[in-house]
């Protein structure tokens, strides 16, 4: 696995963000982390980068916990796509200065024009590895980018070149954060079909957050849906979306357009305070089939493995 959490925990005073979450992602694969505003989806993705450190649990890379004296060179290794293009990139700078951005803060050493490094990092000439970027991110012929400014360009145009800025670093991983949610309906596709061919291209894994499984159908190999700091339901996308067991992931669905069901599930009142967790299954204050029982069992973190797993009482 490229990366994986262990039991990881994120608490800001009493409140716990992310509750006990084992993860992994496999090296190519695509995995969305779905779930409604405030569910930890946000908080846990932060914390995959680095920018967050864990109250208890690990982050491994490659196998290896992350060392967080080390995150510079971490991150070169996994980069962030965020979700507002226009906010993400500075007003100032040109789309060349945007996406060279991440070689000079990693202060790449610069011989005779070329880029040394020995740590596996990007090799090249700095335009030219700013031209490959904004080449793979879609935006052709790249040098008629290099000196246009982001109120220049269309939304689309701007989520390309946040891509390009992750890419530039050639990372292993990308962690695209609602990577569509500002874009209008015709361009979320030519996006969503990006990341498709740079996983295919590259070999690059990619961890979608969204609160979109209409996204997660399109896009991904396998569904987290997080509820409350928990996973509570994970699997192949199409067990997971076809067949859903746990009544959260079936009311996230039942409100998806396109998707056939009896009848749309609504929810009683809203997610619990996560500085106060409900006792036994945390989504039992809320569902529509909670049984006596719900009430005081404590389920456990769901397993990582290959399969389709749920936190539910009502699933044998």
């Amino acid at each position: 696995m490229i990366l994986s959490t262990r039991d990881l925990k994120v608490a800001f005073g009493p409140v716990r963000a992310v509750d006990g979450v084992d993860l992994d992602l496999g090296a190519g694969e695509i995995l969305a982390l779905v779930g409604e505003s405030g569910c930890g989806k946000t908080t846990l993705a932060r914390t995959l980068l680095g920018l967050v450190k864990p109250t208890a649990g690990t982050v491994s890379f490659e196998g290896k916990p992350l060392d967080y004296r080390k995150l510079k060179q971490y991150r070169r290794q996994v980069q962030l796509v965020l979700q507002d293009p226009l906010g993400a990139l500075n007003p100032r700078h040109t789309v060349y200065d945007a996406v060279a951005e991440g070689i000079r803060i990693h202060k790449v050493d610069r011989q005779a024009g070329r880029l040394g490094r020995t740590d596996g990092g990007p090799q090249g000439d700095e335009q030219e590895l700013v031209a490959d970027a904004l080449s793979r991110a879609g935006l052709r012929p790249p040098e008629r980018f290099f000196l246009r400014y982001p109120h220049e360009l269309s939304g689309g145009q701007r989520q390309r070149v946040v891509i390009a800025g992750a890419l530039v670093l050639q990372p292993r991983v990308l962690i695209a954060d609602e990577p569509v949610s500002s874009l209008d309906a015709s361009v979320r596709g030519e996006i969503l079909g990006l990341l498709l061919k740079l996983r295919e291209e590259l070999g690059l894994t990619v961890l979608v957050v969204t609160h979109d499984l209409g996204l997660a159908w399109n896009i991904a190999d396998r569904v987290a849906v997080m509820y409350l700091g928990r996973i509570v339901e994970l699997g192949p996308t199409a067990d997971v979306l076809q067949s859903p067991q746990h009544p959260y992931t079936q009311a996230l669905l039942s409100v998806v357009p396109d998707v056939e069901r009896t009848e749309q599930i609504v929810l009683k009142g809203e997610p619990p305070d996560p500085a106060r967790i409900p006792s036994g299954c945390r989504f039992h204050p809320r569902c529509p089939v909670v049984m006596e029982a719900c009430l005081t069992t404590t389920l456990p973190v769901l397993t990582p493995d290959a399969g389709h797993h749920t936190a539910c009482l009502r699933v044998g």
